[in-house]
């Protein structure tokens, strides 16, 4: 992988910037913690004029084509300006039809998402957190040409402004292969539907929704019934890599504030960035940036060249969660007491770094991943690449991997 951009990647995330810097100001993302939707209309309609929505979906339904390393530096800059834009779960979901949706079904949806008129979410999560099929117990029982969907999803982004959503439902108990899962996209106005707002972290649009006998029609699966977990396993692993995306955006601006606070405030007649303890702190968090930068992109790029990218998305998420919050805390003691403050910006960035990194696994559950890896690989696994036990076995396993 070539870890440096294209020139065409560098003028995607520059325009992106720009057109950021001018479009979102931090009074914006206030105003749209206290609103309904949680997003301004008039925002995600320029967001689409730009092609955003439809960067990486197939140019037959209208999209742009491009690898998911440009949805990626999109969202990095929806991070960097923590933008109020449902980009990331629509754009998951829609990825997900588009992979493994039927003609019709990407007709019907995929269209209207790249011309910025619908709004996507996707549901796993029921009352067990974890990202495992076996976690899933909401039912969906065939009757006629229907599936009854019953149960609870909990943590559902931009569910009040989607107009589908894609749901993971248990068809069948779990036998030898087969997880019993399956797939469902479902019209978020249909009968039986009903959502509870969540108070988040970060102030964003996330619900508990509950479907009461749901009758979502028997064309609405995503693939084949009971075989729905692959298609789900690679929703989530992309969600993932993508969330990393948009919080190492978030993280780096934040680390910029901290910087450039230090380089003003001054103690003892002198800025406190000539202190060495807090230039230390400074270089660390830029170092800890880079480094999820390289982990996320190589995972993106992974995916992009159909490689095996399990491990690679767990070590970014898992490197991640506490480096980008590590830096994120670094950037409050700069500012000291004032860093702690509702009413400063910063407090912006920081409730959103800390939020995603608790979504889509935690630290001990993608490290649970990545030794599976080693487990299941001959060899073992350094940055996704296999090594000869024989080469590694004089250092410590715990040296192998940053994840």
């Amino acid at each position: 992988m070539d870890v440096l951009l294209t020139d065409e990647q560098e003028m995607v995330r520059a325009s992106a910037r720009d057109f950021l810097e001018g479009e979102c100001s931090p009074q914006l993302v206030r105003a749209m913690e206290v609103d309904p939707l949680g997003y301004p209309p008039e925002l995600w309609r320029k967001a689409a004029e730009l092609g955003w929505q439809g960067i990486s979906l197939p140019e037959a339904y209208g999209g742009s084509g491009l690898p998911l390393v440009y949805l990626g530096l999109i969202l990095q800059e929806v991070g960097r300006a923590v933008a109020p834009l449902p980009l990331h779960s629509t754009c998951v979901a829609a990825l997900t039809v588009a992979e493994a949706g039927t003609k019709a079904q990407c007709e019907a949806v995929l269209p209207g998402v790249v011309a910025g008129e619908k709004i996507l979410t996707w549901a796993f999560t029921d009352e067990d957190p974890r990202f495992q099929p076996e976690a899933v117990t909401m039912s969906a029982v065939g009757e006629g040409g229907e599936y009854v969907l019953s149960g609870r999803k909990m943590f559902v982004d931009n569910f009040v402004s989607a107009d589908h959503c894609l749901v993971a439902c248990r068809t069948a108990p779990a036998r030898g292969s087969s997880a019993g899962l399956s797939l469902f996209l479902v019209d978020t106005k249909s009968d039986g539907i009903s959502q509870t707002p969540l108070v988040t972290t970060a102030k964003d649009k996330q619900s508990e929704v509950v479907f009461d006998r749901v009758r979502v029609p028997a064309a609405n699966l995503i693939g084949r019934v009971n075989e729905g977990w692959p298609i789900i396993e690679r929703m989530l692993d992309r969600a993932t890599a993508l969330l990393c995306a948009q919080l190492l955006g978030a993280t780096r601006k934040d680390a910029e504030l901290a910087i450039e606070y230090a380089k003003m405030r001054e103690a003892f007649d002198q800025p406190i960035g000539a202190f060495q303890s807090i230039q230390h702190m400074c270089a660390d968090m830029i170092i800890w940036i880079d480094g999820g930068e390289l982990l996320t992109y190589e995972a993106l790029w992974r995916m992009d060249e159909g490689l095996p990218h399990r491990v690679e998305v767990s070590q970014a998420k898992a490197f991640c969660n506490e480096k980008c919050l590590a830096s994120a805390r670094n950037a409050q003691i700069i500012h000291g007491g004032i860093g702690f403050m509702m009413e400063l910006d910063l407090h912006l960035w920081y409730r959103r770094v800390a939020a995603w990194t608790m979504r889509l696994g935690t630290t001990y559950e993608h490290r649970a991943r990545v030794a599976e890896g080693l487990i299941d690989h001959p060899g073992r696994v350094v940055l996704g690449q296999p090594v000869p036990v024989a080469e590694a076995s004089e250092e410590p396993q715990r040296d192998r991997y940053v994840a």
